[in-house]
């Protein structure tokens, strides 16, 4: 199934038409994005009933919004791709690099994105969406707990994650609309092989990234294993789980976004974000 945020109620995207949670269900489930994953055997039911002949308005890109809005956490993994970390001329972590981003920075599929310095790179990652409580699951139980997948942009301004020693990694990365999230919240029955699922990132359409999550350093099973060994994971909680090789910080020359450049962020089976540079207010 396909969840997609539209103009702030949840329903299903059924080839490319919206089907409203909230009347699919007859009032049963709430069509508040966050109020979902209480209810979310009987929206798996509910998914498995519809037909194109249910679906309704033609979904607007551009009034979508992050499929979870809301959420109680962010998690974000640094140094997560092997081309990533041969790129950066850095060691192969022993155990995965933990930070967050704000939950204030995420926005919709297609915003736009305000640069707050000269020197804001792009980071297409592979988004985890909890599904339920996880505390303390072994990695071998883990794909029990996730919700689906989403794309994500973790949006970094290099200038205040670097402004000092050691670096801000949250505070460079969560600035307004630093986190575009989408299109979908897609279940994992959608993906045909959830180990190598193919990531794209382009600027201004030169292709800047191109790998698979078959480089992932730690696997989804493995973060989730780590993470909920120290947290509890809540439904809705996000993992960001790594950027590939392709960052322009590591360029030489060193490259970065501009005002009228556009990021396109694309996952295989999942779909594409599509988000316009623009000048900080």
């Amino acid at each position: 199934m396909r969840l997609v945020n539209f103009e702030g109620r949840l329903g299903f995207d059924v080839v490319g038409r919206f089907v409203d949670l909230e009347q699919a269900s007859q009032g049963r489930v709430s069509s508040d994005p966050m109020a979902s994953f209480a209810a979310w055997a009987e929206i798996r039911r509910l998914a498995s009933e519809q037909t194109a002949g249910d679906a309704g308005r033609l979904i607007v890109p551009e009034r979508l919004g992050p499929p979870v809005p809301r959420p109680s956490q962010v998690f974000a993994i640094g140094l997560n791709y092997r081309d990533h970390a041969e790129e950066a001329g850095l060691p192969i972590p022993a155990q995965p690099m933990v930070f967050t981003k704000f939950p204030s920075c995420l926005a919709g599929p297609n915003t736009t994105v305000p640069l707050t310095s000269d020197r804001v790179d792009w980071e297409v990652e592979q988004v985890v969406v909890i599904g339920r409580e996880t505390h303390r699951v072994r990695a071998g139980d883990a794909w029990d707990f996730v919700a689906g997948f989403c794309v994500g942009q973790d949006v970094s301004d290099r200038a205040l994650q670097f402004a000092d020693k050691p670096p801000q990694f949250s505070l460079g990365k969560s600035a307004p609309c630093f986190g575009p999230l989408g299109p979908a919240l897609v279940s994992l029955d959608e993906i045909a092989d959830r180990d190598d699922m193919k990531l794209r990132c382009s600027i201004d359409g030169e292709s800047v990234q191109d790998s698979s999550t078959r480089n992932l350093i730690f696997s989804v099973p493995d973060l989730i294993a780590h993470l909920s060994r120290y947290c509890v994971l809540r439904p809705g909680d996000l993992i960001f789980t790594g950027t590939p090789g392709g960052v322009g910080s590591v360029r030489n020359p060193r490259r970065y976004l501009k005002v009228g450049e556009t990021i396109e962020s694309e996952i295989e089976g999942v779909g594409r974000l599509s988000n316009r540079c623009v000048a900080e207010p």
